[in-house]
């Protein structure tokens, strides 16, 4: 299935995105609608687990699976994946697993979402320094901003690699090259990015997302991502029957971890959750996480410009190409946002709204692969 062929043929659209048949759905920054196939593969597992223990014949198979399919994703490997489900327990992990030192600072990026600011604060509980990074405009981390704000005593740089209301999408391999030269840590909150666009773990050490955004798969099933030459530094803050070695289900002497990262996976897998999350990245490797980034390229240039044309105040209304994010976000200094949403669901399109930390509130615009331009112009035309 391509792009093309789903905008061309509405009854195929209608049968892979049955949400389509309810409005225009684009709020994929937030939580997505499940594509029909991603609900088929949840429901046929459950229905599996009516017949027999919920680890049914073929669930080890399907771990296997899900974890290459996101090592190709990630242009990792396949030990290299631990299936953690939130976003938020992922960046935890991190955060306590690490081996701090008083002294140490961390460098993270206070206006990004909290799942991403929250963990780091906890460290100075530990007597590590939390330094905020300064940006010239909200989101817009660039790798120069970066650079200049690290010094001896920086151990680990965490961002997101896009920004969840300005849409800003960082130069991972720029700070990752950067940061990798002065033996720095670099963590990756890629929930607003994987799914969206092409995206490698080549100069990262860490990353956490969720699969229910950009990926649109279920809720609490997704990945951490832990690069093997860091494995050993990064120990698991969780204990339980499945990360640490015991065999026939008895308990050892010696607290001995898995040798991958399944060390931070401590107990049973969310295994209908994996069976959608299986599908749904079907579902990219199928249509291309290229073609989805061209396409989302192409609707966030077109829409901002209407935007603007219509007196929207945009944020980051034209970024370079490799900036680009899936999120619009946009207000107008004369109306409420909130009517604008009311607008919106007037005319059967799901959006959100979010307020800027000073704040404005704004309407916030995530359209996928799959909405048609047709259907922009639809939510265009609402907001009057």
């Amino acid at each position: 299935m391509t792009i093309e062929q789903l905008h061309g043929d509405e009854a195929l659209r209608q049968h892979e995105f049955p949400v389509v048949a309810k409005g225009p759905f684009l709020a994929h920054a937030g939580v997505c609608a499940l594509p029909r196939r991603v609900g088929q593969a949840m429901a046929q597992y459950a229905t599996a687990c009516q017949e027999s223990e919920q680890e049914v014949s073929t669930c080890g198979q399907l771990i296997a699976d899900v974890r290459a399919r996101l090592a190709r994703l990630l242009g990792g490997q396949p030990e290299e994946m631990a299936l953690v489900g939130p976003t938020s327990l992922a960046l935890s992990y991190v955060a306590a697993g690490l081996p701090w030192r008083k002294g140490d600072n961390v460098l993270v990026y206070y206006d990004d979402y909290p799942s991403n600011v929250y963990p780091w604060m906890a460290l100075a509980d530990r007597g590590v320094e939390v330094r905020f990074l300064n940006v010239r405009e909200l989101g817009k981390v660039r790798a120069v901003d970066v650079q200049g704000q690290v010094d001896e005593q920086t151990r680990l740089v965490s961002l997101a690699g896009a920004h969840y209301l300005a849409g800003w999408r960082i130069n991972v391999d720029a700070i990752g090259k950067f940061l990798r030269s002065r033996r720095i840590l670099f963590c990756l909150d890629a929930i607003q990015t994987l799914g969206a666009f092409p995206l490698s773990v080549e100069h990262v050490d860490f990353l956490a997302a969720d699969a229910h955004k950009w990926m649109l798969g279920p809720c609490a099933a997704g990945v951490l991502y832990v690069r093997r030459e860091v494995q050993a530094r990064l120990k698991p803050i969780v204990h339980g029957w499945h990360n640490l070695d015991c065999p026939d289900f008895l308990t050892q002497e010696d607290l001995k971890f898995k040798p991958d990262a399944r060390k931070y996976e401590v107990g049973s897998h969310n295994l209908v959750g994996l069976a959608g999350f299986q599908a749904a990245l079907g579902l990219l490797e199928e249509v291309g996480i290229r073609n989805i980034g061209a396409e989302l390229t192409r609707k966030r240039a077109w829409v901002a410009a209407d935007l603007l044309a219509r007196g929207f105040t945009v944020l980051q209304p034209d970024p370079p190409p490799e900036n680009v994010g899936g999120v619009l976000s946009f207000f107008r200094p004369d109306m409420e946002s909130a009517e604008l949403i009311r607008r919106l669901e007037a005319a059967r399109v799901t959006a959100t709204i979010r307020k800027l930390p000073d704040g404005q509130s704004v309407v916030r615009f995530s359209p996928h692969f799959y909405n048609t331009d047709e259907e922009l112009r639809v939510a265009l035309a609402a907001l009057g």
